[in-house]
């Protein structure tokens, strides 16, 4: 990185000194872990993967606010003339910014026994549990350390993921999950009326209750879908 040309790049945009020295402060740990973690990468090379690997270190290690390095990162790449990184760092804050977790007490349909046993290890919400079990072998772990059996860990990580979508949450994430559209990652491969139709269609066959997904809340899912980064890893469970 440029220190001297990035800090110049900082303040025409106005920035304090102080907020042009933790930016700064921010973009150098992030380029110090791509040199040492990630194959000598870049600051420049990095892609989205080498992203969310730092974040993901960051949030692992202790209650680090990853929002402030992804602030950093998105003006550095800004800077860099990078729009593609730019964004990405720029929607992975905003995820971390729109709402509070979600209590996973409050899904529909869970077992509340699982729920205590889960709070007992530390997993309250849902940005806990996408943490604990963001891929197969966390999820098997998670599941040998609580007791608690393998698919129950699944589908609370699979409603954790649904309910980063705005509007989704502790009944819309289950009539999702139960129609088998559980993951951010399906919703994004449908088209509207696509999803709207395998919710109607759910409904009238099981009788669930809870209001029908509306054609511009299937808009607007499938676009919010789309544009979530990538957080587990649902392809196994080993």
């Amino acid at each position: 990185m440029e220190k001297e040309v990035f800090e110049r790049y900082l303040r025409r945009s106005g920035r304090s000194p102080s907020a042009v020295k933790r930016c700064i402060g921010f973009v150098s740990l992030y380029e110090e872990f791509l040199q040492k973690s990630r194959q000598e990468t870049d600051l420049d090379d990095a892609d989205p993967e080498d992203l969310i690997e730092f974040i993901s270190s960051l949030e692992k290690a202790s209650e680090t606010k990853s929002k402030n390095y992804l602030w950093a990162i998105r003006y550095y790449y800004n800077f860099a003339e990078n729009p593609g990184m730019s964004k990405y760092a720029g929607l992975m804050r905003e995820e971390r910014l729109d709402r509070k977790p979600f209590p996973l007490r409050e899904f529909r349909g869970v077992d509340r026994e699982h729920v205590e046993t889960l709070a007992a290890f530390g997993i309250r919400n849902t940005y806990q549990i996408l943490q604990a079990g963001a891929t197969g072998i966390d999820r098997k772990n998670l599941a040998e350390q609580t007791g608690i059996p393998g698919s129950i860990i699944e589908e609370f990580v699979k409603l954790a993921d649904l309910a980063r979508i705005p509007g989704v949450k502790g009944t819309r994430a289950r009539l999702y999950f139960e129609a088998g559209i559980d993951s951010v990652e399906k919703i994004a491969s449908l088209e509207p009326e696509e999803l709207r139709e395998l919710v109607v269609d759910y409904v009238d066959l099981s009788g669930f209750e809870g209001v029908l997904t509306l054609a511009k809340e299937a808009v607007y899912t499938v676009e919010k879908a789309r544009k979530s980064p990538k957080m587990v890893d649902l392809s196994s469970n080993e």
